[in-house]
């Protein structure tokens, strides 16, 4: 690999790479958003095995918002995101300016650098870490095209561009398939263009007449047509999925829901505690689409735990539109399970990335559980953290082998109980309905039925207390309740 650095003036960089061939790719056209797996890597995967990964150069600019270590880590965490989709990164790219060129976003010394690194070396895509306006990769493609023989191709892309591919490549149901086109369509719309004559738009007036909507402008009416239907398929979605929704609050069962900064291990954290089965790897966005498990605590309640899609800095609001019915239900849980990973240097600083999003969707303020996961790797609650673990409390565990598991689901006990308590109900044999309300309003424990009146064991919460309170004959003294 090969990392650039430079200013305005110049540059200097360090080598420590090889050289491969690369494949040529399309420019942007209403075909812009193919599959990833082709788009990236330059080849299908049919058997789930790339003949090669495309060689890429990152690049990133160091503005008076960005200082150089920040850029650095981004370009490292844009790294992991070229590789989970496929490509092979050939080298780092970073220039100094006080403010991004509005036509090129980087310099012209740099936009030069970069295609002589891309002519010398058979590098067929650049990838930009901040969001490209339309313009800017227009031009940066033709910029680094006239250094070049005409046969060579450039593709440049941006951040945005690239997590969209992998959510593409690992989009398993409909539902998060039609999420994902979605997104990529809204992104892709403002950026199309074509080249030549065969896309141009046509003029008015004597001796411009022709063919009638050019296929850029069909391709433009495609697109929003198929925004339209996708958007509507997703409605008739949400109206299930609020369906499934109701059927959980009617259980009374207690709602975690697993919240984290992408490869954090929270499909691991989930499969452990439930079983549950679901793809679980070792890289960014494995899993997309939400899963909810039953898991019952060493205390015996049973509770619903749903693991959601991972969080990345500079999520691409597209996308965030796109899956908001989905992200949504974590608004619905009883309490989040943040789950940190320790081993990660930059832990603190993805923390708070999640804990501004969960704020963004509108579910913050609720009891939270820190998750402190690899702690087989890293076995301390990093230095970074120490400041926090005074206020809230951090569980360390692995995932991977179990250890701290067993102190974990005795949290989620205790937490189940948050606001909650056991209560013995007394309800009259006339007044069924209020039987079945209670079922449908609480964790109902324990129901024996005498000839004028049942006799009931359920958890509840302060508002299903206020309701019931009439039937309410004395808590259960063995969790602690006090007396109504």
């Amino acid at each position: 690999m090969k990392k650039i650095y430079g200013n305005e003036e110049g540059a200097f960089s360090k080598e420590s790479g090889g050289k491969n061939p690369a494949e040529n790719t399309d420019s942007h056209t209403a075909d812009d958003f193919v599959s990833a797996k082709e788009r990236v890597t330059g080849t299908g995967i049919a058997s789930g095995r790339a003949e090669y990964r495309q060689k890429a150069i990152l690049a990133s600019l160091v503005t008076y918002e960005k200082d150089e270590k920040e850029a650095a880590v981004s370009l490292d965490e844009l790294e992991r995101l070229l590789e989970t989709a496929g490509g092979e990164l050939f080298a780092q790219v970073i220039q100094t300016r006080s403010s991004p060129d509005p036509a090129t976003y980087f310099g012209k010394g740099k936009i030069d650098e970069i295609a002589c690194l891309c002519r010398d070396n058979d590098v067929g895509l650049v990838v930009c870490d901040d969001e490209l306006s339309p313009a800017q990769i227009k031009n940066m493609e033709d910029a680094i095209a006239d250094k070049l023989d005409e046969s060579a191709d450039i593709r440049v892309i941006d951040r945005s561009m690239l997590i969209l591919d992998i959510f593409a490549l690992h989009a398993v149901s409909a539902e998060g398939k039609l999420q994902v086109e979605l997104a990529q369509l809204k992104y892709s719309v403002p950026r199309l263009y074509g080249k030549g004559n065969e896309l141009s738009r046509l003029g008015g007036g004597i001796g411009t007449r022709g063919p009638g909507e050019t296929k850029l402008e069909k391709d433009k009416r495609h697109i929003k047509r198929r925004i339209a239907s996708i958007e509507a398929q997703l409605a008739e979605m949400t109206e299930s999925r609020m369906l499934h929704r109701a059927r959980r609050e009617r259980s009374g069962a207690f709602r975690v829901a697993i919240m984290g900064y992408t490869n954090a291990g929270k499909s691991t954290l989930l499969n452990r505690l439930t079983d549950a089965g679901v793809l679980a790897e070792d890289k960014l966005f494995a899993t997309l689409d939400t899963t909810t498990r039953k898991f019952v605590t060493p205390g015996g309640r049973q509770i619903l735990i749903t693991d959601t899609v991972g969080f990345i800095r500079n999520l691409p609001h597209h996308l965030i539109e796109a899956f908001k019915s989905t992200l949504e239900e974590v608004k619905y849980t009883d309490a989040l399970m943040i789950v940190i990973d320790a081993s990660d240097e930059q832990c603190e600083s993805q923390l708070e990335v999640t804990e501004k999003l969960i704020y963004d969707l509108g579910a913050a303020g609720k009891p939270v559980l820190y998750v402190l996961n690899k702690c087989d790797i890293a076995c301390d609650i990093p230095v970074r953290l120490m400041s926090r673990a005074s206020k809230e409390k951090f569980i360390p565990i692995s995932a991977l082998d179990g250890r701290g598991c067993e102190v974990l689901a005795q949290e989620l006990d205790n937490l189940a109980l948050h606001d909650r308590k056991l209560f013995v109900l007394k309800i009259p044999s006339t007044d069924m309905a209020a039987l079945n309300r209670l079922y449908n309003l609480s964790m109902v424990e324990d129901a024996e039925f005498f000839d004028s009146y049942v006799r009931v064991i359920a958890v509840l919460d302060e508002k299903t207390r206020g309701q019931m309170r009439r039937y309410i004959v004395c808590p259960e003294r063995d969790d602690g309740a006090e007396e109504e």
